[in-house]
């Protein structure tokens, strides 16, 4: 019989995909949404800066998040004041990184749907009397669903298998912040290779859901 302690950073990195996933699914559909439409000066840099955690290190956007967030940073010290805590080494770093580098996969895929749009539908929406939220909700999101959908499994499959931000932000907290990917270092680390085959094995079968799931939907 498998131990409850095996079963912790699975369960410990789903919830965290989850909560990440709800989050930038959130966020990545209105700013897609609004990026789809916007022409301004500088549109380039706000998507540069946006997609920018999908190239970078997740051990940079670790130590970004410890230099923003940390407890001597502005931004911790409220968090802290307010919270009676610091974030870091906390449950909600490990949320926070995950939502960092999911993001960018979210907002791009739901940015691509809103684009393929035809406006001529919405417009047509519009002359009968619908307003905007109506037109956004009962026009725009069921036809960019496929894309929406389709990029809300790859963010929570990012967010699922991140490691070096969460490892340096949240750290190697068992039961807190030990997801599966870090249980999986430190079991080969100490040179528990069939624990960490077994949790391997769990990562492996969870994103070939993930996959058969988006390749459903895209067919």
């Amino acid at each position: 019989m498998v131990e409850a302690d095996f079963w912790s950073p699975i369960r410990l990195s789903i919830e965290i995909a989850a909560v990440s996933s709800a989050v930038v699914l959130l966020v990545g559909i209105g700013l897609g949404r609004m990026m789809a439409n916007a022409r301004f000066k500088g549109k380039a840099v706000v998507e540069t800066l946006f997609l920018l955690p999908l190239v970078l290190p997740p051990t940079v956007v670790g130590f970004l998040l410890i230099v923003l967030f940390g407890r001597s940073s502005p931004a911790g010290k409220a968090i802290e004041w307010i919270f009676q805590q610091p974030i870091i080494f906390t449950w909600w770093a490990a949320v926070t990184a995950a939502i960092i580098v999911a993001f960018p996969l979210m907002y791009q895929s739901a940015k691509t749907g809103f684009e393929a749009i035809d406006h001529d539908i919405e417009q047509a929406a519009r002359v009968d009397g619908a307003g905007e939220w109506k037109v956004f909700l009962y026009v725009s999101i069921p036809l960019a669903l496929k894309a929406i959908v389709s990029g809300g499994i790859l963010s929570f499959a990012r967010a699922l298998g991140e490691f070096g931000a969460t490892f340096m932000f949240a750290g190697n907290i068992p039961g807190r912040t030990q997801t599966a990917p870090i249980a999986i270092y430190m079991a080969m680390d100490s040179g528990n290779m069939g624990l960490a085959w077994l949790w391997v094995a769990c990562m492996i079968g969870i994103s070939i859901i993930m996959l058969v799931c988006v390749n459903l939907i895209k067919s």
